[in-house]
């Protein structure tokens, strides 16, 4: 595995940082050199947020991605506006179809046009539409197994969130089969 890393960006309140964060703690479980740098906007709900995610098996020197990710996931319009070209060519983005209906001009990136919104609201709950990308992201990439994501879950929501692993998990395999 060489270094990989990832933008997760959207609104607040998509759940992009807990994505970054359960690929981070996923990352841990499976012994490899993490971090995770958020960063919000004015707002913590309904402002933009994003995160730095570098997974590696190498000592990570600076958690600072500078137009050198290797992926970047995005779930609105101007995160999209804002982080498609930090992709390096040969990269990939995975893209929220649900929100965003521009296409992607650039010949020298894997795209994936996930419909995140629409298929977590056919599992009942549109909080999970995170979960769905991270879901296409794992298939994608195969960074990190999905066994680490369901652990990592029990790290970063606790015992009281233990009630939502299966619909979680659910989620992370309509996002697999999204992009199969």
């Amino acid at each position: 595995m060489a270094t990989e890393k990832i933008i997760s960006a959207g609104f607040g309140g998509q759940g992009v940082m807990s994505l970054g964060m359960l690929i981070t703690y996923a990352g841990m479980l499976e012994n490899k050199e993490v971090s995770w740098l958020p960063s919000y906007g004015p707002e913590m709900r309904g402002g933009t947020a994003n995160c730095s995610v570098v997974v590696s098996d190498q000592p990570v020197g600076s958690p600072i991605i500078n137009d050198d990710a290797t992926s970047a996931i995005i779930m609105n319009l101007p995160s999209l506006v804002k982080f498609e070209n930090s992709v390096v060519p040969g990269g990939k983005l995975f893209i929220n179809s649900s929100l965003i209906t521009k296409k992607i001009e650039r010949d020298d990136v894997q795209v994936y046009y996930v419909p995140c919104n629409d298929l977590a609201l056919e599992l009942g709950n549109p909080k999970v539409a995170n979960m769905v990308m991270l879901g296409a992201f794992l298939e994608a990439t195969g960074l990190v197994e999905m066994e680490s994501v369901i652990e990592a879950f029990k790290k970063v929501f606790g015992p009281s969130k233990e009630k939502l692993i299966p619909l979680n998990t659910e989620a992370i395999k309509k996002g697999q089969e999204a992009i199969k």
